[in-house]
């Protein structure tokens, strides 16, 4: 999926978001975070993909993607290609998820 934009209301708990091929694939919204003044969706893949192996494992795994704004001023979401803003980004998540363990 290189293509997460979308115009859906971020206060919604499931977001929706269409691949470069025009298929829906259906999101919880676990947090949004500020991070160096950028804000970040993590986001939870609320449907097992299908897979043609049976045997394939599927793994829960949060993703998360930048919070822009169009030149509409709508909200769209979009991948981090920075390594080291992603890194930032995870970490921010990884200390907050281990907080709400505590």
């Amino acid at each position: 999926m290189t293509n997460h934009e979308h115009d859906h209301e971020l206060e919604e708990s499931t977001v929706v978001l269409t691949d470069e091929e025009g298929n829906e694939h259906e999101f919880e919204l676990l947090t949004i975070l500020d991070v160096d003044g950028n804000n970040y969706a993590v986001l939870l893949p609320l449907m097992q993909p299908e897979v043609e192996d049976e045997a394939a494992e599927f793994e829960e795994e949060a993703i998360i993607l930048r919070i822009s704004q169009d030149e509409d001023g709508n909200d769209v979401l979009q991948e981090i290609e920075d390594d080291e803003e992603w890194e930032r980004v995870a970490a921010e998540y990884d200390k907050l998820a281990d907080e709400d363990e505590e």
